[in-house]
């Protein structure tokens, strides 16, 4: 039966992408038809079109085909990727001749490809449909653009119904990484456009062969997963879980897990030895393996890599320039503000006390010299000294911090000391006075009778009028107590030159005013042997100048006390250590595609580098924190001490935490469900508004992926990143029962909003104020350098106090090298980063 002219027509349509054959000769039921070109292929050879025949049977059945589109090969339609790429602000001459090289191999074959991946498989061979390769074509053609950023393109041809791209291949064969921001794939598919956040390093094939896989921005549970990018998904996973040997290399991009075994260096010496924190004697959170070869002396301790030298984080989680710039900037500013004190130091006898308040005050206001108080015959024995002064003098020069701006006599009051217990750097260790006498919860065959000797007579004139179980039933009595976390290492930090310590209670009272004072302050120390009486002494706020004195020295040990707490336990443990289990076991369980993990990821951001710093310069052996902080080497132990003995995942929620403390109570008609027993608490008052938008938040995110409890149960890598976190990441405290379940969206919500806010709102409170507050030395001393004068212990001593108590206050502060050296810390750790998200 002959074909009518309309389905000839239609034939030519259903012929149009089948590939030309050459028409055999001699067929009796031939039918030649010049062959379709789309309009996109006018650009393509002549050569290949002439003389070229597609064979079409007549049959009953074409006009069928013709008409239903079965059997046909789909159309090609063309296909346009734009790539962002980010360039670094400054190249150095390596970096700038690289660039070129990379352009120059560009231009002969050594270029950028992709390979486009679609959501789909073929129906055959079960496998992802993929695109040709294609080269980035304008690589080498905007190598001089000026800017920041570079959009290059590159253009595929693919089939019609090649379905949604949702992942691309990247090979990068040029010599050196660069940074892919995002790229944007778009034309003739149905989908629309399709958009792909990178925002990472791409190594070169010469570095790391294998593909890069970056996925579309669309988020997919496991079991929603496409079935072009199941494959894929299992496949980017166990790579960047590695095979947990080999050393790291700084182009890797592997997150593994490894015990807190960096922080000491045996091949330096005794002093230098620190235990191993991680494993059933000390138990710790993990930390990002780095594959280091073991110490010369101690194969069970990594070896170092100390400063300027990088330590390996996974690529992406290093910061990038505009971090790294301010990062630096703030390191260039602390080595210069703490490099002339020990220059000094090296060739001075004294060891340089401040000599007034007014040398304080002038490192905030005057030059160099007035900062130090020294000679002029110091200066001309340095001249590196007076090049640096005449060049960097306001770099040397810190910010008045704000404790002074305000009120410069304000931390010398009673009722600033105690404001700063629930509005300062650390004001989450204030706790509700339950027992009275305080009770220590430390053996006493080792650390003698537990009740502490504060007394209802020391404290009974403070009350307004109340017995102590009265303002204890009305709330009116708090207390800061850092007496079991000091007291097992006293006998060790007081044996350090130039370093004294007590382990201390303050006991805080609510006034009618809604404001708190502190009312006594017990100064302890260890028995001189095992089971016998504790040496202890209890200061009160009184009227005369020696007693005065007396008590501003013990609100300086109590400040002390705090800021160990603080810095090792608060800041560094609670809101950055813990943290990274949960951060390599998101990178290692979560595929980039899931919901869950795009929520923690901005809040992931940097931790794992900060973290690796802190390892490298902060709390190592002989570092920042043991240098300028009470603890010095039982540093880490202390810190371990509380992680074994009173970390909780499921009470660091705010709420929880305030409730633990016993700050607050349940309260039903209440906005957060809690009621605060002071009233005027900044902290625990901005805090719970931040904590309910974070959790509403949080509540309505997980709702859209998560609307029962099978779908949490089921979701294997969410399973999987829990499980891993509590047993591996923290794998010393597994069998504790307190984990929360993770079986409901319920429970979801409940542990990512306190993750959130730990990495958010928490460290915000614990981190930013360090140098607003800490940064003026008397207000909040790191260390003491000297226990209370006694007559008993020591006369001499106390009639040096009786005759000038102002100078044995400061000489019982940080010196100027000590202080100076803190100051650049908190410094740098307090300010805000250019590129910081809010």
């Amino acid at each position: 039966m002959a074909a009518s002219a309309g389905e000839l027509a239609g034939l030519r349509r259903a012929t149009a992408a089948v590939r030309p054959v050459p028409a055999r000769r001699g067929g009796a039921n031939e039918l030649c038809l010049a062959p379709f070109h789309h309009p996109h292929q006018q650009g393509g050879s002549r050569r290949q079109r002439r003389g070229l025949k597609v064979v079409a049977a007549i049959s009953e059945e074409l006009p069928k085909l013709a008409a239903t589109g079965k059997g046909m090969r789909p159309e090609k339609v063309p296909v346009r990727v734009a790539l962002t790429v980010r360039r670094k602000h400054k190249e150095d001459i390596k970096e700038a001749v690289a660039g070129h090289l990379d352009a120059l191999w560009d231009m002969v074959g050594r270029s950028v490809a992709l390979e486009l991946i679609s959501t789909k498989i073929h129906p055959k061979t079960k496998k992802p449909l993929q695109s040709g390769q294609a080269s980035i074509k304008d690589w080498c053609q905007k190598r001089g653009v000026k800017g920041e950023h570079v959009v290059y393109t590159a253009e595929f041809m693919v089939d019609s119904d090649f379905g949604e791209p949702g992942a691309i291949n990247v090979v990068n064969r040029h010599q050196r990484e660069f940074f892919l921001e995002s790229i944007v794939v778009q034309g003739g598919l149905p989908c629309g456009p399709v958009y792909f956040a990178c925002n990472s390093w791409v190594q070169s094939t010469m570095e790391l062969p294998a593909k890069r896989v970056f996925f579309s921005n669309k988020p997919y549970l496991p079991s929603q997963t496409p079935p072009g990018l199941r494959e894929l998904r299992e496949k980017e996973l166990k790579d960047l879980r590695g095979d947990g040997t080999g050393v790291r290399k700084f182009s890797d991009r592997i997150y593994d897990y490894a015990t807190y075994n960096d922080l000491g260096n045996p091949d330096r010496g005794k002093e230098f030895i620190r235990p191993i924190l991680g494993g059933e004697k000390i138990p710790y959170p993990r930390r990002c393996r780095t594959g280091r070869p073991p110490t010369d002396t101690n194969m069970l301790a990594e070896s170092r890599v100390e400063k300027p030298h990088k330590i390996y984080v996974p690529r992406d989680e290093a910061f990038e320039e505009l971090k790294q710039g301010a990062f630096s900037s703030g390191r260039l500013r602390a080595v210069l503000h703490t490099l002339i004190p020990s220059m000094i130091a090296t060739i001075s006898a004294e060891t340089h006390n401040f000599q007034g308040f007014h040398h304080v005050d002038n490192l905030y206001k005057e030059g160099l010299r007035l900062k130090l108080g020294l000679q002029e015959h110091l200066f001309q024995k340095i001249s590196l000294v007076q090049k640096i002064q005449e060049s960097s003098e306001g770099m040397l020069r810190y910010d008045t911090p704000s404790i002074l701006s305000r009120d410069k006599f304000a931390w010398l009051r009673d009722d600033e000391f105690a404001r700063q217990t629930v509005a300062g750097i650390n004001p989450i260790n204030i706790e509700r006075l339950a027992v009275f006498p305080p009770v220590s919860k430390l053996d006493p065959a080792i650390y003698g009778s537990p009740e502490s000797s504060i007394t209802e007579a020391h404290i009974a004139g403070q009350l307004d009028g109340l017995t102590v179980q009265q303002a204890m039933d009305e709330a009116k009595l708090f207390i800061l107590d850092y007496h079991d976390v000091y007291l097992p290492f006293l006998d060790r930090i007081n044996a350090i030159e130039g370093r004294k310590a007590y382990a201390t209670r303050t006991i805080l009272f609510l006034t009618q005013a809604g404001t708190l004072k502190p009312i006594a302050i017990e100064l302890c120390l260890p028995p001189s042997q095992p089971g016998e009486p504790r040496q202890s002494k209890v200061l009160t706020p009184l009227c005369d100048a020696t007693s005065n004195w007396l008590w501003m020295l013990a609100k300086a040990h109590v400040s002390s006390n705090d800021a160990g707490v603080h810095q090792l336990v608060n800041h560094w443990l609670r809101t950055h250590a813990i943290m990274e289990p949960f951060i390599l076991a998101a990178h290692r369980r979560l595929s980039a595609m899931h919901p869950i993990f795009k929520l923690l990821h901005p809040h992931m951001r940097y931790t794992l580098e900060i973290n690796a710093l802190a390892r490298q310069s902060l709390i190592s052996a002989d570092g920042v924190i043991e240098s300028c902080f009470t603890p010095g080497p039982v540093s880490g132990e202390i810190s371990a001490a509380y992680y074994r003995d009173h970390w909780r995942f499921d009470l660091e929620g705010l709420p929880a935490d305030l409730l633990r403390r016993g700050v607050a109570v349940e309260d039903a008609t209440q906005p957060h469900g809690i009621r605060l027993l002071i009233e005027d608490y900044p902290y625990a008052n901005d805090g719970l508004l931040l904590w309910s938008a974070i959790s509403n938040w949080v509540e309505s995110y997980v709702q859209l992926y998560y609307p029962d409890a099978a779908t949490v149960q089921s979701d294997d890598e969410l399973q999987g990143w829990y499980h891993e976190t509590i047993n591996v990441g923290h794998a010393d405290l597994r069998h504790a029962p307190w984990w929360p379940p993770l079986s409901t969206p319920e429970d979801l919500a409940s542990v990512l909003t306190t993750l959130v806010w730990l990495a958010s709102a928490q460290h915000a409170a614990l981190n930013f104020g360090q140098y607003p507050l800490g940064g003026y030395v008397p207000n909040r001393p790191p260390l003491m350098r000297r226990l209370l004068p006694d007559p008993e212990r020591d006369a001499a001593e106390y009639a040096a106090f009786l005759a000038d108590p102002h100078r044995f206050f400061l000489n019982a502060m940080p010196g100027v090298l000590e202080a100076t050296k803190f100051m650049a810390v908190v410094d740098t750790l307090s300010t805000h980063s250019p590129d910081e998200e809010y």
